[in-house]
């Protein structure tokens, strides 16, 4: 299969506004971003999709590689859509968020993996057990159930599976999702379902018109940049790395 690696990032952002352009240890975030997702050993290349021609400059500066998308792009995954359009040649999209600095790239190359092993599959994300108590009930974080084989049952932002008998696990989801791309091209055209409207989450869209999708666990821990506090503490974490 030919994989495709693709960082939307928008400049917009209400809580950090211009985030993907924060300095990070003395590169733009979203340099730092590509730079993780371009070290997985399965992709045939990783791509900015961007509306800002702020961020696509300072990636082509950095020796990247990005594409201006429409700005009027409802969702993510309409935007990602777009990007996959212009990529007939490629068979699976992997879409990792523009504020993941700290990316894992062995576990872009488990969801591409996740594919190779399962012909029929057509969607994957990943997930990693959480256990404090406030952010098993922060909606902010997602939460996933799923079957015994390892496919969603349901995200929502409420607690689930509720915890009448302690010690079950409870599984945030990380928004890194992995598409075949013909699948992408359809689920994108699809029209908002009513769960997905319910909690605000679009992959309920997909398990809503009957699609299975593939959960991967992880024991990595994510710190995705939204505020300044989060930018501060990821900053630390480059300089440990360096000084390591």
């Amino acid at each position: 299969m030919k994989v495709l690696c693709v960082i939307p990032a928008r400049y917009a952002s209400t809580r950090l506004p211009g985030k993907p352009l924060k300095d990070i240890a003395g590169k733009p975030m979203i340099c730092r971003v590509y730079d993780r997702a371009s070290e997985a050993e399965k992709i045939a290349a990783a791509i900015v999709a961007t509306d800002d021609e702020r961020i696509y400059e300072a990636v082509r500066q950095h020796g990247g590689q990005a594409v201006m998308t429409r700005k009027d792009h409802p969702t993510g995954t309409d935007r990602l859509a777009e990007v996959a359009e212009k990529y007939p040649d490629v068979d699976l999209i992997i879409n990792v968020q523009g504020d993941e600095p700290l990316i894992e790239p062995s576990l872009i190359d488990e969801l591409a993996a996740a594919f190779e092993e399962d012909a029929a599959l057509q969607m994957a994300t990943v997930c990693t057990e959480i256990q404090d108590k406030e952010e098993q009930e922060n909606p902010n974080n997602v939460k996933v159930v799923m079957d015994k084989n390892g496919y969603a049952l349901y995200f929502s932002r409420s607690l689930m599976p509720y915890p009448r008998h302690a010690g079950t696990p409870v599984y945030k989801h990380i928004g890194i999702y992995a598409y075949k791309r013909d699948f992408l091209l359809r689920y994108a055209k699809m029209e908002e379902t009513p769960l997905e409207h319910a909690e605000s989450l679009e992959q309920l869209r997909a398990l809503e018109n009957g699609y299975r999708i593939k959960v991967i666990k992880t024991p990595y821990r994510f710190v995705g940049v939204d505020t300044e506090e989060n930018l501060a503490k990821v900053n630390e974490i480059f300089r440990q790395m360096a000084n390591a």
